[in-house]
């Protein structure tokens, strides 16, 4: 893809807490990425330039990862510590159930 609206992006739940690592190989746009806890709050944004290998980790064990056209997140005011609504809920709507 050549563009993304405004208002979308893209949601990466990861099966489990770890330093996860994203890069931009065949990504045409620039991209902001909010590395996310298991509660939806963001411990990183990181911009990521487009067909690059480089990496962008989380600085500590993420659940999500949230990519958005770049500057996005610094648009809104968002940063470390923010919370982003729904993100929980979706993990545990998701969740297997337990007996």
């Amino acid at each position: 893809r050549r563009e993304m609206s405004p208002q979308h992006g893209m949601l990466f739940a990861f099966p489990e807490d770890a330093r996860h690592c994203m890069w931009m190989r065949n990504t045409l746009i620039p991209l902001s990425v909010a590395f996310l806890d298991e509660a939806g709050r963001v411990l990183n944004i990181e911009d990521m330039t487009p067909q690059t290998e480089d990496s962008h980790c989380a600085a500590g064990p993420a659940r999500f990862a949230l990519e958005m056209n770049q500057g996005w997140f610094a648009a809104r005011g968002l940063g470390p510590g923010a919370k982003i609504r729904g993100v929980a809920e979706l993990q545990a709507a998701d969740a297997p159930a337990r007996h």
